[in-house]
């Protein structure tokens, strides 16, 4: 196995191909985030965040830009009908682009206030929309403008059948990655507002969650993204020295398994590929990609 997949634990072996080569599809960048695979275009999007732009990648051409600007785009992913869901920090909300190209805007205020800067976000298999909202994107003007918080740094959960938004978590002070287990029982979210960084689960139950606990303290690492693989693990964007950066990935009773090094701090990642078998990883100034022994759940 080469040196840059790290075994912690023997269960972590059969998650990676040791004859896979660790690929950089691309550099120069200013900071990676929010990656989304299409397969039915076989490409994927991320955003360039201070670029103010998201790029496409595809086999056959490489990158190129997919749109600019892109209001200061983050995070992405897509609903059951296989349109782009997206956080904007500049909008202060998260959008949805029809088939056509068009933008809707699916939420931007909360009891009349505007929203901080949504960040990540999932959708339910029931069609609901889950992003998470600090206030990143509003501290300064390098991943979008700076300006005064008017909300909490709240979960929220927005009905696609009724249009409503609502809050489902409101006690974590910076609310960061997000991601839900393979049978949507579990919602896993990145807590920054903590030193040392935590991620925290909740259990799921319809449109709200009960039982909050820490899934793990993640010491001297920065988690990010993250998302699962059809065995309930969680692949942990990483990083903030040599030895931490990359993607850490943990067993779904939260022991760390296994850690792929990269040259840079891993922002997020997400699965895809004709058979969701490649890990593309967004990280800071590059993307990666590496194929798997598991699948994306």
């Amino acid at each position: 196995m080469p040196d840059w997949i790290v075994e912690i634990d023997p269960s972590f072996r059969h998650c990676v191909l040791p004859n896979a080569p660790l690929l950089t599809l691309g550099q120069g960048y200013a900071w990676l985030e929010g990656p989304v695979w299409f397969a039915d275009a076989n490409q994927l999007l991320v955003s360039d965040l201070p670029n103010d732009r998201i790029l496409r990648w595809t086999e056959d051409s490489g990158v190129s830009v997919f749109r600019q600007p892109a209001h200061f785009a983050n995070g992405h992913t897509r609903d059951r009908q296989g349109r782009l869901i997206g956080c904007s920090h500049q909008g202060r909300c998260v959008t949805r682009t029809e088939i056509d190209g068009s933008l809707t805007v699916l939420a931007d205020r909360f009891d009349g206030k505007r929203l901080n800067s949504p960040n990540d976000v999932v959708v339910k298999r029931d069609g609901s929309v889950w992003f998470t909202d600090p206030e990143f994107g509003i501290l300064g003007y390098y991943e979008g403008a700076r300006a005064t918080p008017e909300l909490p740094t709240n979960v929220y959960r927005y009905d696609s059948d009724t249009n409503r938004l609502s809050v489902v978590i409101d006690d974590i002070v910076r609310p960061n990655g997000i991601c839900f287990s393979p049978d949507e029982s579990i919602v896993y979210i990145v807590d920054c507002g903590t030193t040392p960084r935590r991620i925290l689960a909740y259990d799921v139950n319809g449109a709200r969650v009960t039982n909050k606990r820490v899934f793990m303290d993640a010491g001297e690492g920065t988690p990010d993204g993250f998302r699962c693989d059809t065995e309930g693990n969680l692949w942990a964007g990483w990083g903030m020295n040599t030895a931490l950066n990359g993607v850490r990935i943990f067993a779904p009773d939260a022991t760390p398994i296994g850690h792929i090094a990269l040259p840079e701090r891993c922002a997020n990642l997400c699965f895809g590929g004709l058979h969701r078998n490649r890990l593309f990883m967004a990280s800071s100034q590059s993307l990666y990609s590496l194929y798997v022994g598991v699948q994306g759940a």
